[in-house]
């Protein structure tokens, strides 16, 4: 084996290994239900953000798994979720009353329609 093919394996063997180890750590991030990102991915594997971006591979498992995490719930979204959800009992609340007023005030309007009709009548006749 000349010196080049031995440069060759080496280097194939080194990029296994970074690729190795930027799955594995993608793979604990989506365990732990940790957000993916490049710079986290950084810190965590020592590579740089272009290994991330020009690896046609880990590039793709990082699609992936940002797909994956898409439904993920962030722990801040469950407290604003729970709090939207009070303000939305309370809003439909508000709005089931201001049905029923609006029901009374009609009712009352026509009640009112009438009397006036019915005054207007009486005024014609007295004249």
């Amino acid at each position: 084996m000349s010196k080049y093919d031995k440069m060759i394996e080496v280097n194939r063997k080194a990029s296994e290994e970074k690729v190795s180890r930027a799955r594995a750590a993608i793979m604990e991030m989506l365990v732990d239900q940790e957000r993916i990102s490049v710079p986290v991915l950084m810190k965590k594997t020592g590579l740089s953000r272009g290994f991330f971006y020009k690896n046609p591979i880990i590039r793709k498992e990082m699609d992936h798994a940002l797909e994956q995490q898409a439904g993920i719930i962030d722990p801040r979204r469950g407290v604003i979720d729970a709090a939207m959800d009070k303000r939305m009992e309370l809003m439909q609340k508000q709005m089931e009353q201001l049905k029923r007023e609006n029901m009374e005030l009609k009712k009352e309007n026509e009640k009112l329609q009438k009397a006036l009709g019915k005054k207007n009548l009486n005024i014609l006749k007295n004249l």
